[in-house]
């Protein structure tokens, strides 16, 4: 009997006794080749592949057809668990390394980029990012990190949408001093990439409330629970030096239960063998109601249900959620987290373990492209790919409990933590700490002892700050630009953008340089068809059709399509519970306003009671609106009603016009943002 690869064979393994399973200590087969200094990468690839075998799948016939598998998968089997070839390269004089040991670094937590602003010899870096569960950063490590970025990075840290820090341009030379540092302040970077399971996702607000709580503490256990354990990461940083603290006992006896078949027996990898994952994994948890994680967009999202005192019972499970594509590629798409059942919480680990056991066992491994497990559940349907998890579980999912409405919550502003301390949250555009605000935010942090938290929006939480302070802490943000939320435009407060250029490789335009531009000329639109400053939609941009930035939940989403060009996706929803879709390719950045002001001048004119720009777009339909597109020749442009009113003189105008000029803005634009910083600044400074 043969098994294609992917297929559901474990449903009718157990059930059929003439079939025998053959047992395996991890994915590697016994003849296949192995890495070392005379078996260079270009021999493996002329070598036979080896047939991988896995847990609960059907011994294969010697006549069986080999499956093929990608590139990434051969380097990941001949690594000796993702060490080799990158410990041999990492010792060369070389600033970059080889494309074997590229693939495995990412199984550390870091991806070797170049400066592509730059041309001629390419000036290569390594970009690191740290693995936070719930986003929680210790005093220690927020310091730690912020010495690093001024001694071996570019000067900045970048916030990102998964609550874990990014460090940008470490020499090769100085990967094992920084990696080091940062496991010696207790952090870490291990699986923040790679083909296994990354940064927990939880809300980050430290709120003192049972469900919080324990939604935090799931996210901290299940990212324990699928952390490698072979050593890899110790051995190659900190010598074998293994530094970490004691597991919850829940935890371990989880991992190593074998009672249904998840486990490969006596492998120091006993959850991922040697061929880890597909690919990529992501995992969110949070409290019901609470959608400041996007939930939906995970391989697997966690929701604590509580009882009517407050006390929680288990947990409603999500599986299949993802957002990355690839253009001109139908047969890729972004997809929504669809319900798999209910467990009781004491179950909640062996159930994750259950699901990741279905993914690891049946994902594509032959095509990198669709290796992600919503294309595993989007090919067998929900109800085979319970099937198949409950065989791994050992029982039957309950019925999905009932959830209220979804919310976006950004944490943003001052807010009770309980014991009478305060926390604080800070917007940061795009994520970017740098210059004056990096200086302040650490004479602050350190000062004060704070311990932080980031936020799946790329902003930042103060934590246990008491009463005292408040005033103090608000006056020193505020001359450094972070603003309380309502000094903030709030079109800022929901936007975010990935890097992309300049060191990105997949970038194909810009994201994260261009968004500010971008978010100011929407302001200007919404000005022009008569928008209130108050509303907002949600604005996501990305330099790539990999969703970094979840720019497919978007009210608009901007997602590079070439040079200087994005493809518009319309329809997402302000508390990301509905996908946008893509409504036009090819938009040229400097053409953006030809298409956003007849959408934003029809919703403002034919929006239902409390409609939001996402579900406009959706009630419309995308036909009309490319009508209302292509027929437009601009608003109907009344008298003034202001300039009067804010210019005094005429000579103050016209000087304020020409400035305005200089920054594509009308002299009205830019009176009122100088008045509002004016403004901001000097309320920040007297509020608590």
């Amino acid at each position: 009997m043969t098994t294609p690869y992917g297929a559901a064979t474990s449903t009718v393994i157990r059930s059929d006794p003439k079939i025998q399973v053959h047992n395996f200590i991890g994915l590697k087969a016994s003849h296949s080749l192995a890495f070392n200094k005379n078996s260079p990468l270009s021999l493996l690839r002329k070598s036979r592949p080896p047939v991988i075998r896995a847990v609960s799948t059907p011994m294969k016939t010697d006549t069986a057809t080999e499956t093929k598998r990608s590139k990434v998968e051969i380097i990941k089997e001949g690594s000796n668990y993702i060490r080799y070839p990158l410990n041999e390269e990492l010792l060369t004089d070389a600033p970059n390394i080889n494309e074997a040991a590229t693939q495995l670094i990412k199984f550390h937590g870091s991806y070797q980029q170049y400066n592509r602003d730059e041309r001629g010899t390419r000036s290569y870096s390594f970009m690191l990012r740290t693995k936070n569960p719930c986003g929680k950063v210790s005093n220690e490590l927020y310091l730690t990190m912020d010495d690093l970025a001024d001694q071996f990075g570019i000067g900045t840290l970048r916030l990102t949408t998964r609550q874990t820090f990014q460090l940008h341009g470490v020499l090769k030379k100085d990967l094992k001093t920084v990696m080091s540092s940062i496991i010696r302040s207790m952090g870490s970077t291990l699986g923040a990439c790679g083909d296994l399971n990354r940064n927990v996702l939880a809300p980050a607000a430290p709120i003192a409330r049972k469900d919080y709580l324990f939604a935090q503490e799931t996210a901290e256990n299940i990212a324990a629970l699928l952390t490698p354990q072979s050593g890899f990461y110790y051995d190659m940083w900190v010598d074998g030096e293994k530094i970490m603290t004691a597991e919850p006992p829940e935890v371990v006896k989880a991992r190593n239960d074998n009672s249904h078949g998840t486990n490969f027996p006596d492998s120091p990898e006993p959850i991922y063998g040697t061929q880890f994952l597909p690919r990529k994994f992501k995992i969110a948890v949070t409290v019901p109601g609470d959608n400041s994680v996007d939930i939906l967009t995970n391989d697997i999202g966690v929701v604590v249900v509580s009882d009517e005192n407050g006390e929680p019972q288990g947990f409603n499970i999500y599986v299949g959620g993802g957002m990355g594509r690839t253009h001109r590629l139908e047969t890729t798409f972004p997809r929504l987290a669809e319900p798999l059942g209910y467990v009781p919480k004491d179950d909640i680990l062996y159930a994750v373990k259950a699901i990741v056991v279905t993914q690891r066992e049946n994902g594509r491994r032959d095509d990198r492209k669709y290796s992600r497990m919503k294309y595993l559940i989007s090919s067998w349907g929900i109800e085979k790919f319970r099937s198949v998890v409950e065989q791994y579980y050992g029982k039957k999912f309950e019925p999905f409990r009932e959830l209220p409405e979804w919310e976006f919550k950004s944490y943003l502003g001052w807010h009770e933590q309980g014991g009478g301390n305060f926390y604080c949250g800070l917007h940061v555009d795009n994520g970017r700490i740098g210059g004056e605000m990096k200086k302040t935010l650490r004479e602050v942090i350190e000062k004060y002892n704070l311990n932080v938290r980031i936020t799946p929006n790329q902003n930042l939480i103060l934590c246990d700050i008491r009463s005292a302070w408040k005033h103090t802490i608000t006056t020193a943000l505020a001359q450094a630009g972070l603003l309380l939320p309502r000094y903030v435009d709030p079109l800022n407060i929901t936007a975010m953008a990935c890097p992309a250029f300049p060191l990105c490789p997949l970038a194909i335009t810009e994201a994260e340089r261009g968004i500010p531009g971008i978010l100011k000329r929407v302001r200007a639109v919404f000005e022009k068809v008569g928008l209130k400053y108050n509303e907002s939609v949600v604005i996501r941009v990305t330099g790539c059709p990999n969703g970094c930035a979840r720019p497919y939940m978007a009210e608009l989403g901007l997602v590079g399509d070439g040079p200087n060009s994005y493809q518009i996706w319309l329809g997402g929803r302000p508390n990301q519970t509905q996908l946008a879709r893509s409504f036009m390719n090819k938009v040229k950045v400097q053409d953006l306003e030809n298409v956003l002001e007849p959408l934003f001048y029809y919703w403002k004119r034919k929006r239902q009671s409390k409609e939001s720009f996402g579900d406009f777009t959706t009630r419309m339909g995308f036909d009309k609106l490319k009508e209302l597109v292509e027929k437009w020749e601009g608003p109907v442009v009344g008298p003034s009603r202001y300039n009067l009113k804010l210019f005094a003189d005429r000579e103050t105008y016209e000087a304020m016009d020409e400035l305005a000029k200089l920054q594509n803005k009308s002299a009205h634009q830019l009176a009122i943002e100088v008045i509002r910083n004016f403004v901001a600044a000097q309320q920040n400074g007297k509020s608590e």
